[in-house]
């Protein structure tokens, strides 16, 4: 044998010897059902990350997860059955999403309530404003007799005007 190919016959043994030494990459979420389902549930290795989009180097959640999540869907389970599994083996932190029943409902609810009961609140303050200004013109309108209701409507707007100003210095302070 000649020098060459004693190297090369080594290098190769160290390569072989290399390649069996160093875990090969989970090749995990093989279909899109299974992609679809690992959206649906959270990395619990404590990232905040969805499972199919945990991106730490060596995981020790990730790739088990990944793995038996593989195994169910291979199995033909069904869609429920597997992450009632999961819920049971994590709890419902696992869940991507909260459920949309019992008590967590509530987080489906807030934001929709929230918005409603705060447009309530602006709609509420300004028939509040408008009925001051109102209450403001006709004050107006009755101290100075009925023919003035054109100075009334002047004299409104300089105090629409003068609350605009008043504002406006008070956000230009700040």
């Amino acid at each position: 044998m000649t020098k060459q190919r004693r190297l090369i016959l080594t290098c190769a043994a160290f390569v072989g010897i290399a390649l069996a030494l160093v875990p090969l990459h989970v090749d995990a979420q093989k279909t899109d059902h299974a992609k679809m389902l690992g959206e649906k549930l959270m990395c619990m290795c404590g990232c905040g990350q969805i499972l199919t989009q945990c991106n730490h180097i060596n995981c020790p959640s990730s790739g088990p997860m990944l793995k038996e999540l593989d195994a169910h869907v291979a199995k033909g389970e069904s869609d429920d059955l597997i992450t009632q599994d999961f819920i049971q083996e994590y709890g419902e932190k696992v869940l991507s999403a909260p459920p949309t029943h019992g008590f967590n409902a509530i987080a489906w609810y807030i934001p929709g309530v929230a918005f409603v009961l705060g447009l309530g609140i602006v709609v509420t303050l300004i028939r509040l404003w408008r009925q001051r200004d109102v209450s403001r013109l006709a004050a107006v309108a009755a101290s100075s007799g009925p023919s003035s209701a054109a100075t009334a409507a002047t004299e409104l707007r300089k105090i629409q005007l003068e609350r605009a100003r008043h504002q406006a210095d008070r956000d230009t302070e700040e």
